[in-house]
């Protein structure tokens, strides 16, 4: 068996080959009349007049019988049988194929469809001309790639052959364009913030840094647009929402990935309860649209989106599978509790509790449910509970066992909000890194008044990877972070 740079040796003298015969083995156009659907589509009408029509599209098979070539091209809308008859394209221009073209070339094929014996909707062809002549083989036997990790590092050509993973990316751009159909028909305007920001903010996470040479300044990729977004409530909008990239320079995972997608819209005027009726329309529209049932399978089991949703006390649960009371327990005896379950206890009590919910409690909530009210100082953004100070106005919705959204009222109080950043300092500085950083500008922002507002952030990949079954955030992130080889 040949090896692959043998094998791009050959191509290569085909490559020559090709040009020395004078034509370009990579011309800038083709002369397509109609996709590989759109002929399947129209093959009555098409074959009954006998017209000629160009088809364009990858080589992904090849098999020789005496003075035929029967090939299927695949273009980016399906595939098609085609053709190669000795008698019809002459003996030179045959052999002309045989001796250069191979699989996973892209051609241009014109000629006129017809049925074989077998029933089979094919293209005979006429005239041929290369596309782009190609200088690595495809894959043999392809099932998907075997190596995992392969298959995230080289998408291309998982792309190429897994239809199922194709799908799913398709199905990820109707998710985009679903949510953003929504937030525009209910009255949000869609923004653009800055990525590269000089100060990090709006979530508990430890940024990428880098160095702006024009200004000499140090700056940050942003780990969530939220206090942008609040400056234009500031501004004077009412509803903006934002769909773009976000970064983290934390851990990788099933659910975690460096850079991330996240939906991030916030609204005045409005709190957290309005909040929670509003993501159970958005999704459960959103869901019925894509699939025609509010009902979807995920790893086997089924997930009913239905509403109203669950709504439980995230103290109530960590009571329920701890046995850990939060309003009661302090905090030293905390970080004992979560040295048994095996919990590192960072931070302060807030930080300990999620910790430890996350790691008992967070798994055994499979159907869509709001956790609602985490400890005060969970969330350096947020209000607390008017009646109960030490409880937070806000909720995430869980399903499957993952945070898919995060929303609370929003601090509005530019005092208070002082206050918080400077327990986030205190907090930065024992080590750890996930804590908020003071914002002056944003503080100075606040004192010119934000009206009441709740805010709204949720990962598009997490929620891409839920609706096709995915089981991880690799499966549906196009090029995910991979350690090079």
């Amino acid at each position: 068996m040949a090896t692959i740079d043998e094998i791009r040796k050959n191509r290569v003298k085909k490559l020559k080959c090709i040009e020395s015969a004078g034509f370009l083995a990579y011309p800038g156009q083709t002369k397509r009349t109609h996709t590989c659907e759109q002929a399947l589509e129209d093959f009555n009408k098409l074959s009954r007049v006998k017209k000629e029509i160009v088809l364009a599209g990858r080589i992904m098979s090849l098999r020789q019988h005496g003075g035929l070539v029967f090939s299927h091209i695949k273009d980016g809308s399906g595939k098609i049988q085609v053709l190669f008859k000795k008698d019809r394209l002459g003996e030179k221009n045959f052999q002309f194929f045989l001796d250069n073209f191979d699989i996973g070339d892209f051609i241009e094929n014109r000629g006129i469809l017809f049925k074989t014996k077998k029933g089979e909707k094919t293209l005979e062809v006429a005239d041929f001309k290369i596309l782009a002549k190609t200088l690595l083989p495809l894959p043999e036997k392809w099932h998907g790639l075997k190596d995992v990790e392969e298959r995230y590092r080289k998408r291309y050509l998982d792309l190429i052959f897994n239809s199922e993973v194709k799908k799913k990316f398709e199905l990820r751009a109707k998710i985009i364009k679903e949510l953003r159909e929504f937030l525009d028909k209910e009255g949000f305007l869609e923004v653009e913030t800055p990525i590269l920001q000089p100060l990090y903010g709006g979530a508990k996470a430890k940024p990428f840094k880098t160095h702006l040479n024009a200004l000499d300044i140090d700056m940050y990729l942003r780990i969530s647009p939220e206090l942008y977004l609040k400056r234009l409530l500031i501004g004077g909008f009412e509803k903006v929402y934002e769909i773009g990239k976000c970064f983290r320079n934390e851990g990788i995972d099933k659910a975690h990935n460096p850079d991330f997608t996240m939906l991030e819209f916030y609204w005045a005027y409005a709190d957290y309860k309005d909040m929670m009726k509003f993501t159970e329309k958005m999704l459960s529209e959103l869901i019925k649209n894509l699939f025609g049932s509010l009902k979807i399978k995920y790893q086997g089991k089924t997930i009913n989106f239905k509403p109203p949703w669950p709504r439980i006390e995230f103290n109530q649960l960590l009571k329920k599978y701890t046995k850990i009371n939060l309003d009661e327990i302090h905090i030293q005896a905390l970080k004992k509790q979560a040295k048994k379950l095996g919990v590192e206890a960072k931070g302060e009590k807030a930080e300990i509790a999620d910790a430890i919910y996350k790691k008992v409690c967070r798994s055994k909530i499979w159907q869509p449910t709001f956790v609602i009210h985490h400890p005060l100082g969970a969330f350096p953004l947020a209000k607390s509970l008017h009646k109960n100070p030490e409880k937070t106005a806000n909720f995430q919705l869980v399903v499957a066992d993952t945070e898919l959204i995060n929303a609370f009222s929003e601090l509005n109080n530019p005092i208070e909000q002082k206050k918080r950043f400077e327990e986030q300092e205190k907090i930065f500085k024992t080590g750890f890194e996930q804590a908020q950083r003071m914002d002056k500008d944003f503080i100075q922002a606040l004192e010119y008044g934000m009206p009441p507002a709740t805010g709204f952030g949720m990962g598009i990949d997490r929620l891409t990877a839920l609706l096709t079954d995915s089981h991880s955030l690799r499966e549906v992130i196009l090029f995910p972070t991979m350690r090079p080889k």
